[in-house]
C-alpha cells in the first residue's frame, strides 16, 4: 500500500478561502447545513420513489410501455435520492443533528447499497485521494476503461469512447451486488486499508440491508409479474440508475484539462496542496441550470462539494462565486463547463484521446 503525500505550499489560498466562506455565512447569519428546501425536496423525491414502486406492484399496470416508464422513473428517483439525501447525509452536512444525517445517510441501505462502504470509498478515499491509481476507487476501473496516461493501453481502449455509455449502466448493478461484498471480505479500498472497522451491529445491518433490498425489489414483484417480468422491470430500473450516477461523477473527474495522478511506487507525491488538488482533479458543469442543480443535488458544483463537502449542496450557487473569485484572486485555474452536454462532449473525448495514447515509458 502505497503512501500519498501532498507536497504543494499554498495554505494561504485555501485558508482565505474558508474564510470568505465562513463570513458568508456569518453575513447572512444561516447555517452550512441543509435547510426547507432540502427537506421539502426529501418528501418530493421519497413520494415519487414510494408512489412509482406502489403503483408498479399494487394496480400492476397492464400496458408495457407504462410499466417501462415507471421503472424508468423508479431508477431517476433511486438516483436523485442518492445524489440529494444520501449523499448530504453521509457527509453530515444535511442537518445540524448527527442522528437525522445518519438516518439520511442510511437511506443508502434501502437503495441496494451500504452506507458504512460508502463513506469508506467516497468520503474517506475519493475526497482525500481524488484521481490518484490506486486509492481513488471511484476511477478505479481499469482495465475496462483507460482513463490516464499511466495505465497500459490495451486494444479494446480505443473504442471506449463508444462502449463507454453503455459500460456505465452497468455500474450500480456491479457496485451493489459485487463491489460490497468485495469490501466486506478483503477490507479494503482499492488498494488501501479501510480507516474503520465495521461493528456487530453494522454487519448484520450490511446483510440484512441486502436480503430486505432483493425481497422488496425481486421476490415481491416476482410474486405480482413472475419471475421473468420481474427481473426485467428490475434491469431496467437498475441500469437506468446506473447510467445516471456514473455520468454525473465521471463529468467531474474525467474531463479534458483535468490531472491524474500515477500509482507506480510505494511513495506517491502530489505536488499541489491538498486544496489545490483538488481543484485541478475536479470540474463542473451546468452551474447556471436551476433544474440540473435541483435534481443532481448540487454535484454540477463539484468543486465546491470537494472543497467543502460539510456545506450543504443547497448552498452550492452562493459560494460558486466566492470560490471562483477566490481562485482567481491566488492563480489556482477553476474548470467550468457551461452545459451537461459540453461536458459529456469533452468527457467522450477524453476517452477516445486517452484509449489511443501511449502509455507514458
Amino acid at each position: 500500500m502505497a503512501t500519498i503525500r501532498f507536497e504543494g505550499r499554498n495554505a494561504q489560498f485555501f485558508s482565505t478561502l474558508r474564510s470568505r466562506i465562513d463570513q458568508y455565512f456569518i453575513d447572512n447569519k444561516i447555517k452550512p447545513t441543509g435547510n426547507w428546501k432540502l427537506y421539502f425536496k426529501t418528501v418530493i423525491l421519497s413520494l415519487i420513489m414510494i408512489g412509482s414502486y406502489l403503483f408498479l406492484v399494487a394496480f400492476t399496470p397492464e400496458p408495457t410501455w407504462l410499466r417501462i416508464v415507471l421503472c424508468t422513473i423508479l431508477g431517476i428517483s433511486f438516483a436523485a435520492i442518492g445524489f440529494n439525501v444520501m449523499h448530504d447525509g453521509s457527509h453530515g452536512s444535511y442537518s445540524t443533528k448527527p442522528w437525522v444525517n445518519k438516518i439520511m445517510a442510511n437511506s443508502l441501505n434501502l437503495l441496494g447499497g451500504n452506507a458504512f462502504y460508502w463513506v469508506e470509498k467516497h468520503n474517506i478515499a475519493h475526497h482525500s485521494f481524488t484521481n490518484i491509481d490506486g486509492a481513488d476507487e471511484d476511477i478505479d476501473i481499469y482495465p475496462y476503461m483507460r482513463l490516464n496516461n499511466n495505465q497500459k493501453k490495451l486494444w479494446f481502449h480505443k473504442f471506449q469512447h463508444i462502449y463507454g455509455l453503455m459500460l456505465y449502466s452497468v455500474a450500480y448493478l456491479t457496485w451493489i451486488s459485487l463491489q460490497d461484498f468485495t469490501k466486506y471480505f478483503t477490507g479494503k479500498i482499492a488498494e488501501r486499508e479501510m480507516k474503520g472497522k465495521m461493528t456487530a451491529f453494522e454487519h448484520f445491518e450490511f446483510w440484512a440491508s441486502k436480503i430486505v433490498y432483493i425481497g422488496i425489489f425481486i421476490v415481491i414483484p416476482s410474486f405480482v409479474f413472475g419471475f421473468g417480468t420481474a427481473i426485467l422491470g428490475y434491469l431496467i430500473m437498475a441500469l437506468t440508475t446506473g447510467i445516471c450516477i456514473t455520468i454525473v461523477f465521471q463529468l467531474a473527474h474525467v474531463v479534458e484539462g483535468l490531472n491524474f495522478i500515477a500509482h507506480n511506487d510505494e511513495l506517491v507525491i502530489v505536488e499541489d496542496d491538498w486544496a489545490t488538488h483538488q481543484i485541478r482533479t475536479t470540474s463542473n458543469f451546468a452551474t447556471k441550470n436551476k433544474i440540473w442543480t435541483w435534481l443532481l443535488g448540487g454535484l454540477n458544483f463539484q468543486v465546491e462539494h470537494h472543497l467543502f463537502p460539510k456545506i450543504s449542496h443547497v448552498h452550492y450557487p452562493k459560494i460558486n462565486e466566492i470560490v471562483k473569485k477566490t481562485c482567481e484572486d491566488f492563480n489556482v485555474k477553476y474548470q467550468e463547463f457551461p452545459t451537461m452536454f459540453k461536458a459529456i462532449k469533452s468527457h467522450l473525448k477524453y476517452l477516445r484521446i486517452i484509449g489511443s495514447m501511449q502509455p507514458v515509458a
